[in-house]
């Protein structure tokens, strides 16, 4: 690319376009002039340029939208006057890193354009750039997500109880609800609060205003040092759980947790239909960002012999996507579902069909559970002394190891 004229792309206000364009002169190529996002957006995708120069000012300019030109392989530029120090920030918190003022000399502009050349083509690795954020460099807490394959194996029992154990052991916990199929962190945890937590926070990221203290604002406290960020209360809400929203929310979660404990959908496979279209949302992108970036995951699967199937699957399908399973959890386990000594029979079958070395076993106890679930709280606090509790605490144990 350094080999040719990189081609721009400008979307910027009118008495900034054409001074811009001027200073660079023949050093560049003029892809477009876009006179808004939508202009913006198509030029991208019809490859006119290597790199858009982008300012604050631009109406509906969000975190989907540089996400979407990073995935067109176009870099963006923050044009921002010097003194703009809240345009900038706007910028930063959509995930631009590079800036340079309308009124820079032309060699520094021109510098400016080619250094953009080298932002990568897509999320990933954003926060790896030179030039990094004060939130960016703070410690941050680990992100754990539970998952597990369709059939209902207890993945939101799990994680709500894997989040109060890790917060009774002293740690300050987040847990995140980004299951787009059916949200119920909410219900088991008596939150009648319909406002969706986990929406709000994602149109906030969206427009680059979700910061330590928005993000505090929506995630209340429900036990002592655990915090919850709701689920969607209608599953057809799913299109506002877009990939980099979702990323965003968790980097900032993890700036002011210890763990961020994710509950999240089983399907991960691609919509047919829409996989050619790279910026169209997609239903089961929630799920898979959240795996991407997660530090542990726990897998879920139920202890009989349809759930087993499931599960060595689910653990297949998490190997072809490159995501290690680091905790193995087989819930409901019963002898009536898989014969006379259920335990040593689920760790011969997940050895030898999933690779599987050290699974936590958590048995049936359909009564404890329900009784939680009914008062709306944990183990902990109606059945401190049960099987299941002690077998959830035992993962809590293995995720910070």
């Amino acid at each position: 690319m350094n080999a040719r004229r990189p081609s721009v792309l400008t979307a910027l206000p009118d008495v900034w376009d054409g001074a811009v364009v001027g200073r660079l002169g023949s050093r560049v190529l003029v892809g477009r002039r876009c006179v808004d996002l939508p202009d913006l957006l198509a030029a991208a995708h019809a490859r006119l340029g290597d790199v858009a120069l982008v300012s604050p000012r631009l109406r509906g300019l969000d975190l989907s939208a540089i996400r979407d030109l990073r995935l067109c392989s176009v870099g963006v530029l923050g044009v921002v006057d010097p003194g703009d120090e809240a345009g900038e920030a706007l910028l930063r918190q959509l995930g631009i890193r590079a800036f340079v003022g309308p009124d820079a000399p032309a060699p520094d502009l021109y510098g400016a354009v080619v250094g953009a050349l080298a932002v990568p083509s897509s999320t990933e690795g954003s926060d790896e750039t030179e030039e990094a954020t004060p939130d960016e460099v703070a410690p941050r807490g680990r992100v754990v997500v539970v998952w597990g394959p369709a059939g209902a194996p207890g993945r939101t029992t799990v994680a709500v109880n894997l989040a109060a154990e890790l917060a009774l052991d002293g740690r300050e916990v987040v847990l995140v609800d980004v299951d787009t199929q059916a949200a119920s962190v909410a219900q088991h945890l008596a939150i009648l609060d319909e406002a969706p937590g986990i929406a709000s926070a994602c149109r906030a990221a969206e427009h680059g205003t979700l910061d330590v203290t928005s993000f505090a604002r929506l995630a209340p406290e429900v036990l002592p040092r655990l915090r919850v960020l709701t689920g969607l209360p209608s599953a057809d809400r799913w299109p506002e759980l877009r990939a980099g929203a979702v990323e965003r929310v968790l980097d900032v979660a993890r700036l002011d947790c210890d763990v961020v404990v994710v509950d999240c959908a089983s399907c991960l496979e691609d919509d047919d239909e829409l996989s050619y279209d790279t910026v169209a949302p997609r239903r089961n992108m929630a799920a898979l960002t959240a795996l991407e970036v997660a530090d542990q995951v726990v897998v879920v699967g139920a202890g009989d012999p349809v759930g087993l199937q499931r599960l060595v699957r689910g653990l297949q399908e998490l190997a072809g996507r490159e995501v290690e399973a680091g905790v193995v959890v087989v819930n409901r386990l019963r002898a009536s579902a898989v014969g006379p000594r259920p335990t040593a029979r689920i760790q011969s079958l997940l050895e030898r069909f999933g690779g599987v070395e050290d699974p936590v076993l958590v048995p049936l106890d359909v009564e404890r559970v329900d009784a939680a679930l009914l008062a709306g709280t944990v183990l902990h606090d109606v059945a401190p002394d049960s099987a299941v509790r002690s077998a959830i605490a035992s993962v809590a144990a293995a995720v910070v190891r």
